[in-house]
């Protein structure tokens, strides 16, 4: 499973990146507005910092603003993927950067049937919005289920890519069921590498170490 983090701040970006767990970065307008920051000049700076996909968002809402605008953000960088949201117009608007060679990320996704037009309009990935769906009482996780089985039955290229992470078990269950992406924000990738016995067994360790007197590197 690929690691997207969820963010528009720059800090966080360079700080998750030097682990080596990021593979692509995920924006949108409300990220941008909360950074504070020209949205071209941050996305820029992300583009610099990671070499996977960093998806950008367009603003218009009818197609052919779409296409202008998504055209504008690829030109950025190779590894934009522009962001579309998952009406008929962003369909048009998809397919017609897929068949220029543009990613596109089809986001706000919340049926199975809105996924399954994604992939036919060419959409390198679909983002379903999990967390929002759980908010009102559907299953998040039972979408990617679905869309993962969809997507097989028919071989479809685009990639699963989970958003809308809440908590860490979003991401476990999202790679049981075997999607391909997982966008989360910055403290929920780094709680996945957080557990009490772990901190409890370093700390044993360091203490008995110190008891030896030694020294690794001098």
């Amino acid at each position: 499973m690929k690691f997207f983090i969820d963010t528009a701040e720059i800090d966080d970006i360079r700080d998750l990146s030097k682990t080596g767990l990021v593979d692509g970065v995920t924006t949108n307008p409300s990220l941008i507005a909360k950074s504070g920051r020209d949205f071209i000049e941050v996305l820029d700076e992300i583009c610099a910092i990671v070499s996977g996909p960093v998806s950008a968002e367009v603003t218009a809402t009818d197609a052919d603003g779409m296409i202008s605008e998504g055209l504008k953000l690829a030109a950025r960088a190779k590894n934009i993927a522009v962001k579309v949201p998952l009406t008929m117009d962003g369909l048009r608007a998809c397919r017609t950067l897929a068949d220029d060679g543009i990613m596109v990320n089809v986001t706000l996704c919340f049926s199975t049937a809105q996924a399954l037009l994604a992939a036919k309009a060419g959409a390198a990935f679909i983002s379903p919005f999990v967390g929002r769906l759980d908010d009102i009482g559907q299953s998040g996780m039972q979408l990617i289920e679905e869309i993962r089985e969809v997507y097989d039955n028919y071989d479809f290229s685009t990639e699963i890519l989970v958003a809308s992470i809440r908590h860490t078990m979003h991401v476990v269950e999202a790679a049981l069921i075997g999607a391909d992406v997982a966008t989360m924000p910055p403290d929920v990738l780094r709680k996945l590498a957080q557990h009490p016995l772990t901190d409890k067994g370093l700390a044993a360790f360091l203490q008995d170490w110190e008891k030896t007197g030694q020294v690794i590197l001098s």
